[in-house]
């Protein structure tokens, strides 16, 4: 069903409390994200509400507008209707610092950092997929120019990851977007590259007498963006020491002086440290509990898209792939939490009697079963009727234990679903493709049945709810009489 997206977009900010209560706006593949100056000027009820609104999210001073795969249309309405410059009003009381607001803003750092980004991610997944079946097929040979082009252009946005991160940091922190990735470049040129293979096969590389620590920046996320983070305070603090005369030239080449080297000596270690350590625990716990921790994942991954935490695992995802060449833990699970939630779409679609309820279901599971984006199933039948919910927990942890037991792994970066099945094709191993298939059938089968037995209690046709709310206060008046 079509929308009015300029009328949505109007509800939506009226909701939210007006233009003037908006500082951000921007948008991930099914969510418009606001950031807020008030968060009591929220209408929540009145967003979940609105005829287009799948569903709302909020933290702190943060409110998700779930909308679904025309989420860019919606977008493009709400930057027509607000001002060009939206900048966060200044506050003269400094919130309390406390473990939960300091987790909460690491979070919204790191999701609202890498969620514009997953588009490009997913595009450079796909191509570099491309070129592995043209060369496997044999429709393209090994050293043929055109395999390099796909596989160059594939893997641009993985290797310049830190040069994007740093851009979209920027944004989100507010700083020069152009020192950022300036800074983050010189993490990933050609001769710095070069100097760290020496580093790491033993040779002394010292920046003014200080001992640099030899780390491979290319497909990382953690230092770029601390680095970023860092560079917001460094640009402040050498605006206020710099002469008004000599801003032009002095300030940024003192910001580049300070910033890029305590990048290469301090912050990329640091932050490569952390990532590894994030990467190690999940793997830990994987390894530990084997196809159990992919079957408990399959049952969380909803929970957590709910929640927005399921991007916390993006760099843990990308950084694992880069090193071994695939991920076979989070990216599995996916399988069949995607598929159940359009299984589950499907069995609404199939037994609800609300004409408008089977058409959001039906493109529910198609969004979900086709292409892996599950916002629309959660969000629009899921959360919104509970026992689908329910079901496709059950079938997510079931699917998620096979998918574990057949050692399932991506090879990409990209939403599980039909139209991406291809990722965890292990050349090595060709009957992988087989469980795939297996695991998507068993997802989209078991949630399917286990949503008809558990059943759901249907919306009612608006005409039908009219007519049964006017004769319920029929026999209430009659009663009193």
């Amino acid at each position: 069903m079509s929308k009015n997206y300029p009328a949505l977009a109007r509800a939506v900010i009226d909701a939210l409390g007006g233009v003037d209560n908006i500082t951000a706006v921007t948008h991930c593949m099914t969510r418009l994200r606001f950031v807020v100056k008030d968060n009591d000027r929220v209408d929540s009820a009145t967003l979940k509400g609105l005829n287009g609104v799948l569903g709302v999210v909020r933290s702190d001073n943060q409110c998700q507008v779930i909308i679904g795969n025309t989420v860019s249309q919606a977008y493009q309405e709400v930057v027509a209707l607000l001002p060009g410059d939206l900048k966060p009003a200044e506050s003269t009381e400094k919130p309390k610092l406390t473990l939960r607001r300091i987790g909460a803003g690491i979070l919204d750092a790191l999701i609202g950092t890498m969620s514009p980004l997953i588009p490009a991610i997913i595009g450079g997944s796909m191509i570099k997929l491309l070129a592995m079946v043209l060369e496997m097929s044999g429709a393209l040979p090994k050293a043929s120019p055109t395999l390099t082009i796909l596989t160059v252009i594939g893997d641009g946005a993985f290797f310049f990851l830190p040069l994007m991160v740093a851009a979209s940091a920027a944004l989100k922190f507010k700083t020069n977007m152009s020192l950022a990735i300036a800074i983050a470049g010189v993490l990933v040129h050609p001769a710095f590259i070069d100097l760290m293979a020496k580093a790491a096969q033993g040779e002394q590389v010292q920046f003014a007498l200080i001992p640099v620590t030899a780390v491979k920046y290319t497909y990382t996320v953690i230092p770029a963006l601390v680095m970023t983070w860092c560079l917001s305070y460094i640009e402040r603090w050498v605006d206020k020491i710099t002469p008004a005369v000599t801003k032009n030239f002095l300030k940024p080449m003192l910001i580049v002086l300070i910033a890029a080297p305590l990048a290469i000596l301090l912050i990329g270690p640091i932050g490569i440290w952390i990532g590894s350590a994030i990467s190690a625990l999940v793997y830990t716990i994987h390894g530990y509990l084997g196809w159990l921790s992919v079957a408990i994942m399959g049952a969380l991954w909803p929970l957590l898209v709910m929640t927005g935490m399921h991007r916390v695992f993006t760099p843990t995802i990308i950084q694992t792939i880069a090193e071994t060449g695939k991920e076979g833990m989070v990216m599995p699970s996916e399988i069949g939490a995607n598929l159940s939630l359009g299984g589950s779409s499907l069995a609404v679609a199939w037994k609800t009697k609300n004409p408008e309820l089977r058409q959001t279901a039906l493109a529910a599971a198609a969004s979900a079963i086709l292409a892996g984006i599950s916002e629309p199933a959660l969000y629009g039948v899921a959360v919104r009727l509970k026992r689908p919910l329910i079901a496709s927990l059950i079938s997510g942890f079931v699917c998620g234990a096979v998918a574990g037991v057949a050692g399932l792994a991506s090879h990409s970066m990209a939403a599980p679903g039909l139209f991406t099945s291809v990722q965890f094709f292990d050349p090595a191993n060709p009957i992988s493709i087989v469980w795939v298939f297996a695991v998507m059938a068993l997802a989209v089968v078991l949630s399917f049945v286990l949503t008809l037995l558990l059943g759901f209690e249907d919306i009612p046709v608006e005409e039908d709810a009219a007519k049964a709310r006017a004769l319920h206060a029929a026999d209430a008046k009659a009663a009193k009489a």
